[in-house]
Formats: C-alpha cells, structure tokens, sequence
C-alpha cells in the first residue's frame, strides 16, 4: 500500500499517558496529564518528560526540582484527560477529581493512590527545546502494588490495565505479549525423545 507525505511531526505514537504530581515551596499540590515521557538511561534510571512552560506545573518541578510519575489504570482515563485539559491556575484538580495523595519516600511531592505505580523522581536539567523545553530526571524510588508482584517477585505490569495515548485518543494495553525480549533469537529447548522397551 502507498504511503502519504507529511511535513516533519512529532508522531511517535503510541505514548504512556501518565499523572504527573509536584508540590512548591509553598506547600500547594498539583496534577497533570503528560504524554510526552520516555525512558533515558538505565543506570542511573532516567526518564525525560517535555512540557510547556506555561503549565503550573513546569514551576513547580522547576522550583523544587521533584515530581512524581503516576502510571494510571484503564478505570482513571476520564481523570486523565481531565488533568490534560483543565489548568491548576484555576481550579485545584485533585480536589475536583477526589484524587487521593500519599506520602513520598524520597521526595516533597506525594503520588498518587489511585495509581498502581509511582515514580518518584528528581530533577537533573532543563533544555529548552521550542514549544516544551525537556526535562532529564533520575527516578529514586517506585512503588508497585503488591498484587502486582508474583511470589518470585516478578512485577506484572500487563495486570495493572494501564493506558495509552495514540493521535488524539486513549488505549487500554493488551494483557498478553507479543512476545519477549530476546524471544526472536532464543533457540528452542530440545526434546528427549525416550525409546519404548
């Protein structure tokens, strides 16, 4: 099938859709909604995450230097888009969405308990980019819904019914892979094939 050319865009699709928390010096709270987020580095583990400066929250993290990443399940996707469309500069958010904080380990900023997984995370630069400047921060500590995690301690992401975001729209992830890292290279377990007597 033929392909049709566009002008130069940002359309890696799809992108988690994430809840994204921080608090300033004053103690005031804010939530918002980024889809632009991605992994950075490994060790140290390193995430980047591209917002506007005009978001309330751009001077929240840029003051305190600490945020946290909420992944949220399929059952907060209303709660999702509302935090991308509504601005912390005239409503409280948390408040409207009776989203419920909890303490962080090592950061000001709380997470979220809605959210089967949270990433707290400080801040390590700012580059300004254009329309959002990106910003590199060091993930410090997460935390996983036990449920999550098997009696091997094996986290089971697929189980947590997280989002996407492609071109506009959200998604639920499928729970059963496509395959496995490495699968396309793993060479096959050999058989015994046991002689009958």
């Amino acid at each position: 099938m033929s392909k049709v050319s566009f002008k130069g865009s940002a359309m890696l699709n799809p992108v988690p859709a994430v809840l994204i928390t921080s608090k300033n010096k004053e103690g005031k709270i804010n939530v918002f909604t980024v889809g632009w987020i991605g992994t950075a580095c490994t060790r140290p583990p390193m995430i980047t995450v591209a917002i506007r400066p005009e978001r309330l929250s751009y001077d929240y993290i840029k003051e305190t230097k600490e945020f946290v990443v909420n992944l949220p399940s399929k059952d907060l996707v209303k709660i999702v888009d509302f935090c991308g469309v509504k601005s912390g500069k005239t409503m409280d958010k948390i408040k409207q969405c009776n989203i419920v904080l909890e303490d962080s380990e090592k950061v000001g900023a709380p997470g979220i308990k809605q959210c089967p997984v949270n990433m707290e995370c400080k801040l390590k630069s700012i580059t300004p980019l254009g329309s959002h400047d990106l910003f590199l921060a060091e993930v410090v500590s997460i935390h996983v819904e036990e449920d999550l995690i098997d009696e091997k301690g094996k986290i089971h992401l697929e189980k947590a019914n997280l989002i996407c975001y492609s071109h506009g729209e959200y998604f639920p992830l499928f729970n059963k892979p496509l395959g496995k890292f490495g699968y396309s290279i793993q060479k096959k377990k050999k058989t015994k094939n046991k002689l009958k007597k």
